[in-house]
């Protein structure tokens, strides 16, 4: 009996083991599945990676590696000359005076802007006839082309122009300023022309995070005998922190590359002055117009390297909570 168990528990074994191997290497359905999305992933995201790498990585590689070299754009780069073009670029006045107008603009925007954009935008929120057109009338100059918005400013404050011929008009005659050609009033000409530009984007950002305002918190409020002006300044505004945070970083991060609008409006030869000059602008003019590549490559380097860091101490101390309150972790 113990020999015919043993022959019939070998039989077993050896009937059974060649389906084990092969049931053991099969993928199980969750692993099947699991690559199949991987697969998915990799295969709708790959073409943009490529295209982030193609069009955004190497042409910053490049950037770095050219500035490196005196290059004026005819050959391949001989004359290596390391952080030279770096140091002479902190050492230009004019590169100076484009930093403290970048400085100007970002603050300027944030502090004139903001507060404005917040006014309209909780006025617009309130219900009354002709609300729709107002909103309208309001986000028309940012659909506006810069170029277009540039040059008719510029039409505008010409010595002797539109601006200057109304002044005169209503007896303000002493008003009258050569408003992009002063040195020291140019600059601020220019960040009353973006805040008229761009203040309807954050109106309509605002308008935007308003609507996601809970009406039964208003409402409630307004039971208990708040007054509009209460219920704004501690319901309606807290609530808007996560959309006001959003503004302001687009806000800093276009003040400091912004090029369009200064290019057009400005005069050439006070830009050249360093009166309306930004580092975008600065680039162009010593890159592209003065032939001067390597150098050029190292102002661009040097912009983005701010608006990282920008970025990055942005996000670390304000956007940071914002972040990580859109975050949700699995549900054990």
């Amino acid at each position: 009996m113990t020999s015919a168990n043993q022959i019939r528990t070998s039989a077993g074994d050896a009937s059974a083991s060649p389906a084990g191997p092969h049931r053991a290497g099969r993928p199980s359905a969750r692993q099947a599945d699991t690559r199949r999305k991987w697969y998915e992933i990799i295969g709708l995201t790959a073409p943009a990676i490529a295209v982030y790498v193609m069009f955004v990585l190497v042409p910053m590689g490049f950037a770095v590696y050219y500035s490196l070299y005196r290059w004026r754009g005819v050959g391949p780069p001989t004359e290596f000359v390391g952080l030279r073009n770096y140091t002479l670029a902190f050492q230009d006045p004019i590169f100076l005076d484009a930093l403290r107008n970048n400085a100007i603009i970002v603050f300027g925007s944030l502090l004139i802007q903001g507060p404005i954009a917040l006014a309209i935008a909780l006025l617009l929120n309130r219900r009354f006839r002709g609300r729709s057109v107002f909103r309208l009338l309001v986000f028309v100059p940012y659909v506006l082309a810069e170029v277009t918005v540039g040059i008719m400013w510029k039409l505008l404050l010409t010595g002797g122009g539109t601006v200057d011929a109304m002044l005169e008009s209503l007896g303000l005659g002493s008003l009258v300023q050569p408003w992009l050609a002063d040195l020291d009033l140019v600059i601020w000409t220019l960040l009353a022309i973006l805040t008229w530009k761009y203040v309807g984007f954050a109106i309509i950002l605002l308008l935007a995070g308003l609507s996601n305002v809970p009406d039964e918190l208003t409402e409630a409020a307004a039971i208990d005998g708040a007054s509009w002006w209460q219920i704004q300044r501690h319901v309606t505004i807290p609530l808007l922190g996560p959309t006001i945070r959003i503004w302001m970083f687009l806000s800093m991060i276009g003040s400091l590359q912004i090029f369009d609008m200064i290019w057009v409006t400005s005069v050439p030869a006070v830009r050249s002055l360093g009166a309306s000059a930004t580092m975008a602008t600065y680039m162009v003019d010593n890159g592209f117009f003065a032939r001067l590549w390597g150098y050029g490559n190292a102002v661009a380097v040097i912009l983005f390297a701010i608006s990282f860091v920008a970025a990055l101490l942005f996000q670390r101390f304000l956007l940071r909570r914002d972040i990580e309150g859109a975050i949700t972790g699995k549900v054990k």
